[in-house]
């Protein structure tokens, strides 16, 4: 018997609510289906189960808070028998006869204690009246009211919770990742070129952007460079099985997340554009996969499209490399003793020291400045 249960979403995850089931014991499911919506600081997380088989029992109910690792339920493999039914439980004793229906009154009250106790929202029907009679004073209204549960809560600033996990999660990786920074000045007039004959002629919708040969060029290079795709856990680094860059994306109340575009070194630069323009779409409605959030290899952030013309990042623990892209435009090139304007991009790199150093990252830099002089090979 498997079981299914609430996953971590990222270093900084401690706990989920699960929000929503989309199955119900005795569905069969198959690997990578969502069958669950889970709450966290990030947002709302669909989560895929990893085995095929039939939902045996579900012991987790919507709107319950639990901790990383909790069983949410417990799925039968295929093949697998059912567990066996529980004992019948004894037979209960006749329930006694009902009694009469008392009589329909209505409780006596003042029409001032009426309007008291409107005003504190309490039914007069449900007050014992001390009154003559059984009549409900103004006394018995005030006691039924100190004697109220205190309101409810407010509902959590989901804001602030994304704040806090943000900080609490570059809080340890400004204090236990040996962070070195590296940028380097990439020329973009072939790419750019190269855009725009593959642009001509297609809709709006469909056509490419920087973006796309940026993430490739850092896909392949991840590739080639495996100290910075993968993660250091457990004082060792772990290299990434694939290439899931991290493309971090904006939310609009606030805060980002970084999801991965999964095998992005396999992927036509058409491909990684509509992969992004789906991770986009998809963040910021709430329905990014579990497996998104996990799986980042190495993060890529831009601030290009805000004018920053450099940006160097944080790396996003236990990951150990974070390329960073400013804004693109014309910059000064020294070509055949002259000054010219080229097109071109700030490319940075932040890197972990405890698995690369400064040439291994200054190598992985040049090899996306030399990916990207060739796009048509991208």
């Amino acid at each position: 018997m498997a079981e299914f249960r609430m996953p971590s979403l990222g270093a900084d995850m401690e706990a989920g609510t699960l929000v929503e089931w989309k199955v119900q014991p005795g569905d069969r499911v198959e690997r990578g289906q969502v069958i669950a919506s889970v709450e966290t600081d990030k947002g709302l997380i669909e989560v895929e189960i990893w085995e095929s088989g039939t939902v045996e029992a579900i012991d987790v109910q919507p709107g319950t808070k639990v901790p990383v690792g909790t069983t949410l339920a417990r799925i039968r493999g295929e093949g697998k028998a059912p567990a066996p039914a529980p004992a019948p439980a004894p037979l209960a004793a006749p329930a006694p006869a009902s009694a009469p229906p008392r009589p329909a009154h209505r409780k006596r009250i003042s029409p001032a204690a009426r309007k008291h106790a409107a005003a504190h929202g309490i039914d007069p029907e449900t007050l014992e009246g001390t009154g003559p009679g059984g009549a409900v004073t103004i006394e018995d209204v005030e006691r039924a009211a100190a004697a109220a549960p205190p309101p409810a809560p407010a509902a959590p600033d989901k804001t602030a919770a994304m704040r806090r996990a943000i900080a609490a999660s570059m809080a340890r990786s400004k204090r236990e990742i040996p962070h070195y920074y590296l940028a380097t000045e990439i020329e973009l007039t072939a790419a750019l070129a190269w855009l725009e004959e593959q642009n001509r002629g297609r809709p709006i919708r469909d056509r490419l952007l920087p973006v796309a040969l940026l993430l490739k060029a850092v896909a392949l290079a991840a590739r080639d460079m495996k100290a910075m795709n993968g993660f250091y856990v457990d004082d060792a680094f772990r290299p990434g099985e694939g290439v899931h860059l991290g493309a971090a994306i904006a939310l609009r109340g606030g805060g980002l997340v970084a999801p991965a575009i999964h095998d992005a070194d396999r992927k036509t630069p058409a491909e990684l554009m509509a992969a992004l323009g789906d991770l986009i779409a998809r963040v910021r409605t709430g329905t990014i996969r579990a497996s998104e959030l996990a799986d980042p290899t190495l993060t890529v952030t831009s601030l290009g499209d805000l004018g920053v013309p450099t940006v160097y990042g944080v790396i996003h623990p236990p990951q150990v490399a974070l390329v960073g892209f400013g804004r693109i435009g014309p910059r000064p090139f020294c070509v055949e003793g002259g000054v010219v304007a080229r097109q071109a991009v700030v490319a940075t790199l932040a890197a972990d020291h405890r698995v690369s150093d400064g040439v291994q990252g200054a190598r992985f830099l040049a090899a996306i400045d030399r990916l990207l002089q060739r796009p048509e090979a991208l």
